[in-house]
């Protein structure tokens, strides 16, 4: 029987990179994302690389969406191996700028989307002793990052999750990592939100993010994807991919210095 795969946000960026890549490497899929068409595009691939493959548009937020497609993958497959937690919601704004109804959207994605699937799994992992937890995170749940503070809060909750559970589900065979990127390369920018009270000064903040993109900094889906991948075959508590380890690094060693330079960024971009 062949090893399964439940991969959230795998439309595009990085649940793509990684659905195909797990294809590649003999899992069936079961994917979900909120953009049909594209979510058939991949599940074409899929197939035409002989996998097999549930593909059903959900939103992770939708606590009876996820559910339900669990409990239809179980039924298909008789198993689900991994689960990957990978679809969010960026948002760049400050806090004044970031009103009740973005937190709610924030959080219901970038948390409970992950909360929900793992709830509903986590029976069928613990029954069969084994699984493979892996959640997508950011190097913005392990630094802070100016004027993103919903979207940090979301990722730093994210990083508590991950390490938590991985205290207590480890004992009973079921690995937990967090995978971690910087900034990648990737559709996101379609859905990412920005918010200013200076509209020049959130257009900034939108031609910036969008070429850090397109920078040597930035992580590529297919990297990602490989250190999913890698997690999996040999657990690890905790991947840091690309330029993420660097940040990451300093902030745990030098938080003071770190934190500093990134006021002083802020401070500049208000000149």
């Amino acid at each position: 029987m062949s090893p399964t795969a439940f991969i959230t946000g795998a439309s595009q960026g990085i649940g793509k990179a990684t659905a195909l890549l797990f294809a590649k490497n003999g899992y069936d899929l079961i994917i979900t994302a909120r953009t049909k068409d594209k979510l058939e595009a991949v599940a074409e691939e899929i197939r035409s690389s002989g996998r097999q493959v549930i593909a059903i548009t959900a939103d992770t937020s939708n606590r009876s969406a996820i559910e339900a497609l669990v409990n239809l993958g179980i039924e298909r497959f008789s198993q689900i191996d991994v689960l990957v937690n990978n679809a969010g919601v960026c948002m760049s704004a400050p806090m004044a700028e970031t009103t009740i109804e973005d937190w709610e959207r924030i959080i219901d994605v970038n948390l409970w989307g992950y909360i929900y699937t793992i709830n509903a799994l986590l029976p069928h992992f613990i029954e069969r002793k084994q699984g493979n937890i892996i959640n997508v995170g950011s190097f913005g749940g392990k630094v802070p990052l100016p004027k993103m503070t919903a979207y940090c809060t979301s990722k730093f909750a994210i990083a508590g999750l991950t390490e938590t559970l991985r205290l207590e589900l480890e004992p009973q065979g079921i690995h937990v990592s967090g995978v971690h990127p910087s900034v990648t390369n990737s559709d996101f920018m379609e859905r990412a939100i920005f918010r200013d009270r200076d509209s020049q000064e959130e257009e900034n903040r939108r031609k910036s993010m969008q070429q850090m993109l397109t920078s040597p900094l930035a992580s590529q889906p297919e990297d990602v994807a490989k250190a999913i991948l890698d997690a999996v075959k040999h657990p690890q508590a905790e991947v840091m991919v690309g330029s993420a380890k660097v940040p990451a690094f300093l902030n745990r060693l030098f938080p003071g210095i770190t934190q500093g330079m990134m006021q002083l960024t802020t401070k500049s971009s208000l000149v």
